[in-house]
């Protein structure tokens, strides 16, 4: 059984607890402890969940640990997940890696010298609808993809304050677009401003691959409800993803059809794949590299939103 513990109980990290707990009841996980500065909330969490509590994470990590989950803002990631790496424990780090290359390579560089697995939340890989599209893609049932394009809109979260919209939201859909292309991008070119944010909190992010293929990434802070759609045109048919529903519908010109999508939750499917790296030494679904690329266009495109210019990859 693998013993695991996590580090940053905000909304997010309060939703991977939970999760543990749930497979902890299947004998799945045993979920050892969970760490946050604020105590109050770290220990309501710890007693309805029945683990222990700590307000410093360095504590935490002195127990008997085989993983710990790092939900902290993007700016920590790199201090958090040094030390947990250096203590030689196999590590998951909610999306994005963390805000600089630099991080990002000591993080990677760091997890292949302790010789520990190093995960990356990048959730919307383990929506069943996605990962059905990613089958129908490779099938040919599109034909070929030249045109992927996302919608991710929704109103803003007062919590999110050291990172803009294009590395928050943004990373979810480059990295999608990304996974379905299976390669990276040759260019980015991003429109983006400012309103109620200290950094950018609304862009249009264009995506040139190869091929003359594109994607295109929508995403704001203003939109009162939650949007979250992907599009994908193929010279055979289009698709129609939506993420919150986990449904798709697929259009030819003889029919429409509704796939068939086994719905799961997505965190309980990533921390699944998580913990099953470790059991069975594979590599993790999405690794520091997939991840570093995605802040690499993310960065890029935050680059391009403030000059004007194309950039190239």
């Amino acid at each position: 059984m693998i013993n695991v513990g996590v580090i940053g109980i905000g909304s997010m990290g309060a939703n991977h607890v939970r999760v543990y707990h749930e497979m902890s009841l299947e004998g799945k996980v045993k979920l050892v402890g969970i760490s946050d500065i604020n105590e109050k909330k770290v220990y309501d969490i710890a007693e309805k969940y029945k683990t222990k509590a700590f307000t410093d994470y360095k504590e935490l990590i002195k127990e008997d640990l085989d993983a710990v989950n790092i939900v902290v803002p993007t700016t920590l990631h790199k201090k958090v997940a040094i030390d947990v790496i250096n203590r030689g424990i196999n590590t998951f780090i909610e999306k994005p890696i963390t805000n600089t290359l630099d991080s990002a390579n000591l993080i990677i560089n760091s997890a292949k010298r302790k010789k520990v697995k190093l995960q990356i939340g990048h959730i919307e890989r383990f929506n069943s609808s996605i990962s059905k599209l990613k089958e129908l893609i490779e099938k040919n049932e599109l034909g070929e993809v030249v045109s992927l394009s996302a919608k991710r809109v929704g109103p803003y979260n007062p919590r999110i304050r050291d990172v803009g919209i294009i590395l928050d939201l943004g990373a979810h859909d480059i990295d999608v677009i990304t996974h379905l292309y299976n390669q990276r991008p040759k260019s980015v070119f991003t429109n983006a401003g400012k309103t109620i944010h200290s950094k950018e909190d609304r862009a249009i992010i264009v995506l040139n691959f190869k091929n003359h293929k594109s994607g295109i990434v929508e995403t704001n802070w203003f939109t009162p409800h939650k949007t979250r759609t992907l599009t994908a045109v193929g010279t055979k048919g289009i698709a129609y993803v939506d993420y919150i529903e986990q449904s798709l519908r697929i259009y030819n010109h003889e029919w429409v059809k509704d796939v068939k999508i086994e719905k799961k939750e997505p965190l309980r499917l990533e921390l699944e794949s998580f913990v099953n790296c470790i059991e069975n030494n594979k590599i993790p679904t999405v690794t520091g590299e997939d991840a570093k690329q995605v802040l690499e266009i993310a960065i890029a495109a935050t680059k391009s939103a403030k000059s004007g210019k194309i950039q190239y990859l």
